[in-house]
């Protein structure tokens, strides 16, 4: 059977570092997704109301197709700098793609970013003209590692998840054939992550060894199709959003992480009633480190992986709500 990877956390998919920047003056952080080395990459987006950066380098056919980080943020638009950040430091770094070997022309590294709207969350947001996003990029890379925290943090510090308190979630999954996919997701969805008159997550199937909480619902439970418990009232265009990231060790093309990504989009709709919505900003990016090569037949094994990345998203989600519920209620963590 299929476990969790040895920290349950995106990080265990080998040649991957997150690092995470909170502002708790303004309720708002952001997390980096690091690749050691150059990793293929896709997205997929869904929501009605995205906001991200680089995400047409990552379609098919384009120059580029391996990434240097992934840069997930509140701030709404203001957030997109914290790529900036990131990007000027992996530079000066020497990391980046280059047309031409010459010293005397910088590399550029390759950094996508998408946006959580957290604006309104009742953090003191009058930073003038210096919002605080190209700072929190820089400080979440040179806090990357193989640990990081849940709840509360990153890019899931000031987010909602419909009435709830929404957070930064992760998980992994290692197959009996040593296929490891891991996920990241900061959650700040319109829907909620609870099945309605409930505790109990709407990702429960999905859940391995007590992760977020074990609770289940009763066994004549049957959901309203008009019922969508505690999502956000009166949601405002651009105020919503999930953005995650999914991780393998497998070696994948372009093509390939583009196919798992449009899989992995079903994690969200296990995990959150209603989703997509026309005020949501939901995306998720996919990286490849490499690490091993793509078992055959290799149709069966992408499904395989599409899988693996929408029932480990599932989880990721639920745990950064129940992680955050957890910080809130004063337990450890």
């Amino acid at each position: 059977m299929s476990t969790p990877g040895k920290a349950n956390l995106i990080t265990d998919v080998s040649g991957l570092r997150v690092g995470c920047a909170d502002d708790a003056t303004a309720l708002t952080g952001t997390t980096v997704v690091l690749a050691d080395t150059p990793a293929v990459a896709a997205v997929a987006v869904a929501g009605g109301g995205p906001g991200t950066r680089e995400t047409d380098l990552l379609a098919a056919g384009t120059l580029v197709e391996a990434v240097d980080a992934v840069v997930l943020s509140g701030g709404s638009a203001y957030g997109l700098a914290a790529a900036d950040g990131v990007a000027a430091a992996l530079g000066a770094a020497g990391r980046g793609f280059g047309l031409v070997e010459d010293p005397n022309v910088p590399k550029t590294p390759i950094v996508p970013a998408a946006i959580l709207y957290d604006l309104n969350n009742g953090g003191d947001k009058a930073w003038g003209d210096r919002p605080p996003y190209e700072a929190l990029g820089r400080e979440a890379l040179r806090r990357a590692d193989g640990t990081f925290d849940l709840g509360s943090s990153g890019a899931g510090l000031g987010a909602r998840a419909g009435k709830a308190r929404g957070g930064l979630g992760s998980a992994s999954i290692v197959t009996d054939d040593g296929l490891t996919v891991g996920a990241l997701a900061a959650v700040n969805s319109f829907g909620s992550v609870y099945m309605p008159g409930t505790d109990v997550f709407w990702a429960w199937p999905y859940e391995i060894d007590g992760e977020f909480g074990r609770a289940r619902p009763p066994a004549d439970y049957r959901a309203d199709a008009e019922d969508w418990g505690a999502a956000k009232a009166n949601p405002a265009p651009g105020q919503n959003t999930t953005i995650a990231c999914i991780a393998t060790d497998v070696s994948l093309s372009a093509s390939q992480a583009q196919r798992v990504a449009q899989m992995a989009l079903s994690g969200f709709s296990r995990a959150i009633r209603p989703v997509f919505a026309p005020f949501d900003g939901d995306a998720v990016f996919v990286l490849s480190t490499g690490k091993q090569p793509l078992p055959d037949p290799v149709a069966f094994s992408l499904a395989r992986l599409g899988e693996l990345a929408a029932s480990t998203l599932a989880r990721a989600i639920a745990r950064g709500v129940w992680e955050a519920a957890r910080q809130d209620s004063g337990l450890s963590v």
